[in-house]
């Protein structure tokens, strides 16, 4: 108990400290700010200033060849140069709210489009009318762009529905005889409906309005269904399947999250040529999947969740589209959950997927 209570004192010594470094360096941050806008607005009257210099030099010249007294260009040029700098103040004032003005539209940007000044001279107003028009040329654009993508999602959920129906006409075939070609077939056939599959979830994927319906899932159940529609590809492949079911509840959406434990076991069983496949869940409530399979080369490990990327074993085994784990990171992000791997070239590969969250306090 004293240990703990001189950890607490500690930490609450050193948040003071931590607050006083951040105000210090927002303090910095915001008079560097102020510094650049001072700079600028000097660097914008310098025409002015440039002007006043030259004009009390040609006084200056006049009243030396007229042999007049130089007290009275120097009062004079004295007196205005106050004038000019009392002037100044307010004119600045107004220059940086001008200035801070524009930053808050240009950081609502989008929700603010009507918000812009009103135009102080014909040179703005004309800028002013050009971005109403380049708004225009780029919501025509957007407009199109929407139209032309909602209609390619449409085909393509369209045709992935229309082509389930002769793939499962293909598979009541096959099944009627059990001979080695037909299982070798319907293997086959397995592989294309899930290509299928995958083609149907990167349309939702990239579709605006998502069907996550987020509660708490039984992991086990979710686990057991993904098992249950590989399992003939373990059997077929020869290869163990070890899963240590655990009594455990998650928030996630059932459907996608299945998708992903779906593509970490085809990724396994993919490349795994002997041996085992392990599934088990920590304690932390990280899921562990991990293969004895061909593995990754170390190079490719930090770039196997990239768009395409399929690495060396790609290359090698001609097939790889470089799109499951791509998705698997995706959807992982739209649910929240962290998803990461460990591999060593020749001996397997271990994908981690965290579905830990924090519990909320009510006060």
């Amino acid at each position: 108990m004293n240990t703990k209570n001189q950890e607490r004192r500690e930490d609450e010594k050193e948040k003071p400290k931590e607050t006083k470094e951040e105000k210090q360096r927002e303090q910095e941050k915001q008079e560097g700010r102020q510094s650049h806008v001072f700079g600028r607005y000097l660097r914008q009257r310098r025409k002015a200033m440039l002007a006043f210099l030259v004009y009390g030099i040609i006084f200056g010249v006049v009243f030396f060849l007229y042999k007049l007294e130089w007290e009275a260009v120097l009062y004079a040029s004295g007196l205005c140069g106050l004038l000019t700098a009392v002037a100044a103040v307010p004119d600045f004032c107004r220059y940086r709210a001008a200035h801070e003005e524009r930053l808050r539209i240009l950081r609502n940007v989008e929700l603010l489009p009507k918000e812009l000044p009103k135009p102080e001279s014909l040179g703005e107003d004309d800028y002013q009318e050009m971005l109403w028009k380049l708004k225009a040329v780029f919501d025509d654009n957007m407009n199109l762009w929407q139209r032309e993508r909602m209609e390619s999602m449409d085909y393509y959920t369209t045709w992935v529905h229309q082509i389930k129906t002769p793939i499962s006409v293909m598979r009541m075939i096959l099944q009627d005889e059990d001979t080695e070609e037909h299982r070798e077939l319907l293997a086959e056939l397995f592989r294309i409906e899930q290509y299928v599959e995958m083609a149907l979830n990167w349309v939702r994927l990239g579709s605006d309005s998502m069907d996550f319906v987020f509660r708490e899932c039984d992991l086990d159940h979710i686990i057991r269904q993904a098992v249950h529609k590989y399992a003939p590809q373990f059997v077929r492949r020869r290869i163990r399947l070890s899963y240590q079911p655990v009594d455990k509840k998650v928030l996630t959406d059932e459907k996608w999250l299945l998708f992903i434990i779906e593509q970490l076991l085809s990724n396994a069983v993919k490349y795994t040529r002997e041996g085992g496949v392990s599934i088990k869940v920590t304690e932390e409530d990280v899921l562990e999947i991990a293969d004895t399979g061909m593995g990754i080369a170390a190079e490719d490990v930090p770039r196997i969740f990239e768009k395409g990327f399929t690495g060396y074993n790609g290359r090698a085994d001609k097939k790889s589209t470089g799109l499951g784990l791509y998705l698997c990171s995706l959807t992982a992000k739209k649910l929240s959950h962290k998803i990461w791997a460990e591999s060593w070239a020749g001996q397997g590969t271990v994908v981690y997927l965290d579905l830990h969250r924090e519990k909320l306090e009510v006060e």
